[in-house]
């Protein structure tokens, strides 16, 4: 009397080892499958168009390359730590250039001392490619309320003077035919006010990046869930570190820009 095999619907990737039952010289030629063989991190199903048999199965060049077609892969808790700790250290990089390039902002807005961090963002149109300012010129501070600006390339003064009148700094330049100097007068309540609500809205700008950072980064957790990498449990877990991220970020934007704000209001 021979055994019935009901075929198996799902095989885990944890599944223990697994052989259909027979007995030698029984031929069950309802099932289309040869063996199943599951181990830790892989599931191999072997199909052919015959039933079980108690004869030795000789693979043939087509079997094996059809075996090959029908492995599933699982990953290992190596790789997805890996692809865990890759997708945390390109958010948290891409979050703290942000950090960088806010404070880069406020520094260029003046206060009341000079500082040639001030010209950082003024672009001048040389040979008709636009630079940053401090690449062709050197910029010192005389005394701390007044910038001198010396080109390298005298010919590009007229430039310069032109881009600095055109930016949002507020300064009258003086161009001796060597060098542009520039005296900072105080600052009117008026224009501290104005500055303050820009560097609020460099500091929501700089909020927005962290947010689209670690919209990017789950997105890239659910891309693994659909390749079955990881579960829906382990995208939420992991989307929970990262908002914890996220808050240490803002925090930081809330201090940086509280910051300046103190320094622009105080006379």
């Amino acid at each position: 009397m021979a055994m019935a095999s009901t075929p198996a619907t799902h095989i885990g990737c944890n599944s223990p080892r697994i052989l259909p039952s027979f007995i030698p010289g029984s031929n069950l030629k309802s099932g289309k499958v040869f063996s199943w063989n599951a181990a830790s991190n892989y599931v191999k199903l072997q199909v052919g168009p015959g039933g079980f048999s108690a004869k030795p199965l000789v693979r043939k060049p087509w079997m094996k390359r059809q075996v090959e077609a029908n492995t599933l892969r699982c990953a290992t808790i190596e790789e997805i730590e890996a692809e865990k700790s890759l997708i945390e250290k390109d958010a948290k990089g891409r979050m703290e250039k942000t950090i960088e390039t806010l404070r880069s902002n406020f520094m260029s807005i003046r206060t009341g001392r000079a500082n040639p961090a001030m010209l950082d963002k003024v672009e001048v149109e040389y040979h008709g490619t636009p630079v940053t300012l401090k690449s062709i010129a050197q910029i010192s501070t005389p005394d701390a309320s007044s910038l001198m600006v010396q080109p390298y390339d005298k010919s590009s003064l007229k430039a310069i003077e032109k881009a600095i009148v055109s930016s949002y700094l507020g300064l009258t330049p003086n161009n001796d035919g060597d060098v542009i100097r520039l005296t900072l007068p105080q600052l009117t309540s008026e224009r501290r006010k104005e500055l303050s609500k820009i560097v609020a809205k460099q500091a929501e700008e700089g909020k927005v990046a962290i947010r689209n950072i670690r919209r990017d980064a789950i997105k890239s957790y659910e891309k693994l869930d659909k390749e079955k990498k990881l579960s829906e449990d382990n995208v939420k877990d992991l989307s929970i570190d990262l908002q914890k991220v996220t808050d240490e970020y803002m925090k930081k934007i809330n201090s940086i820009f509280k910051q300046k704000e103190k320094e622009l209001l105080t006379i």
